[in-house]
C-alpha cells in the first residue's frame, strides 16, 4: 500500500497537503463542465480507493448508523463539489479554496449548537479576523464587482457549509470504527457522490463525455493524486503529528492553492490582497486549533 512506503508521518502530512492543494488546479485546467470534473474526481477516486481496500484487505463492513451517515456525507460532498468547482471557475483556485476552508467557523458554530461546546476566546476572535481578511481580498464595493466574481464568492462560502456537513457526517460515521484509515467510508462517500453527480448532470443537461486526452490526463491526476492519495496520506499522518503541525497542514492547502493560482494562471495579487489572505489564513488556523 502506498502509505506504508512513506513511513514518516511528517512526510505523509506534507505530501498529502500538497496533493490536495492541487485539486483546484486540475479543475481549472480541464475544459469540461464543473459537474463533469466533479463526477470524474469521485468516479476515479472510487476505483482507486476500492483497489487500496483490496490491497489493505479491508472489508466494506459498516454499521447501520455508519451507512446512513456516510450516505449523508456523500450528499454533502456532492454539493461541496458542485459549489466549489463553480467558485474555482469564477474567482480562481486560490480564493475559492480559502473560502472553502472557512468551514472551520461552520464547524465551530455546529459545535456550539449541536454539541453545546463553548468556543474559546481565540476562536471567537478568529471570526471577525477572517471577515477582515476576506474584505481586504474582495474589497468593500460588493456591488461594483463583476457578477461572476460575486457568484464565485457566494459559491465558495456555500462550499464551506457543505464541507462542514461532510466532515461532521464522516466524523460521526467513524465513531467506533476499527480501521485506521477510513477507506470503507471514503469508498461509500465516493460512490454516493458519483451517483448524485450523474443525477445533477442529467438535470443540468450536461454531458459527461471528455473531449480530449489532455482532459483525461488532468482528471486522472485529480481523481488519483488529489482525491485518493492526497486525502489518505493526510488522514494516515494526523494521529501521529502534533495539533500544531496538523493546523499548519490545514493552512498549507489554501496557501499553496494561492501559489498555484499565481504561478500557473497569472493571478494578479495586490499588497492589500496578500495581507488579506495572510489574515484570513491566520484566522482559519486560530479557529481550528481547539478541534484539531
Amino acid at each position: 500500500m502506498p502509505v506504508d512506503v512513506l513511513k514518516g508521518p511528517h512526510l505523509r502530512l506534507f505530501l498529502g497537503a500538497v496533493l490536495i492543494s492541487l485539486s483546484p488546479v486540475w479543475v481549472k485546467l480541464v475544459s469540461v463542465s464543473p459537474t463533469t470534473s466533479g463526477f470524474y474526481r469521485v468516479a476515479i477516486g472510487s476505483v482507486t480507493v476500492a483497489v487500496l481496500m483490496v490491497l489493505a484487505r479491508q472489508r466494506l463492513r459498516l454499521s447501520k448508523r455508519a451507512w446512513i451517515l456516510v450516505g449523508l456525507a456523500g450528499a454533502f460532498f456532492s454539493l461541496d463539489l458542485f459549489f466549489w468547482h463553480r467558485s474555482i471557475i469564477y474567482v480562481g483556485p486560490g480564493l475559492s479554496t480559502l473560502l472553502a476552508n472557512f468551514q472551520v467557523f461552520i464547524m465551530m458554530f455546529a459545535g456550539v449548537v449541536l454539541l453545546r461546546q463553548k468556543p474559546s476566546v481565540t476562536q471567537l476572535l478568529a471570526v471577525p479576523l477572517a471577515l477582515v481578511g476576506l474584505v481586504m481580498i474582495v474589497g468593500l464595493d460588493w456591488q461594483g464587482l463583476p457578477g461572476d466574481y460575486r457568484r464565485g464568492v457566494i459559491f465558495g462560502l456555500l462550499t464551506a457549509i457543505m464541507y462542514a456537513g461532510y466532515l461532521l457526517s464522516l466524523r460521526g460515521a467513524r465513531v467506533g470504527s476499527e480501521n485506521r484509515l477510513p477507506l470503507a467510508e471514503v469508498a461509500v462517500v465516493s460512490i454516493v457522490c458519483t451517483l448524485l453527480l450523474v443525477v445533477i448532470a442529467q438535470v443540468e443537461g450536461v454531458s459527461l463525455a471528455v473531449p480530449d486526452s489532455s482532459d483525461i490526463k488532468w482528471l486522472l491526476c485529480y481523481g488519483i493524486l488529489s482525491h485518493s492519495f492526497g486525502a489518505l496520506l493526510l488522514a494516515s499522518s494526523l494521529p501521529q503529528v502534533s495539533t500544531t503541525e496538523a493546523g499548519l497542514a490545514l493552512l498549507l492547502q489554501p496557501t499553496l492553492s494561492f501559489v498555484w493560482d499565481v504561478l500557473f494562471f497569472g493571478r494578479p495579487m495586490q499588497p492589500v490582497e496578500i495581507a488579506g489572505a495572510a489574515i484570513a489564513l491566520a484566522a482559519i488556523y486560530l479557529g481550528s486549533r481547539a478541534r484539531l
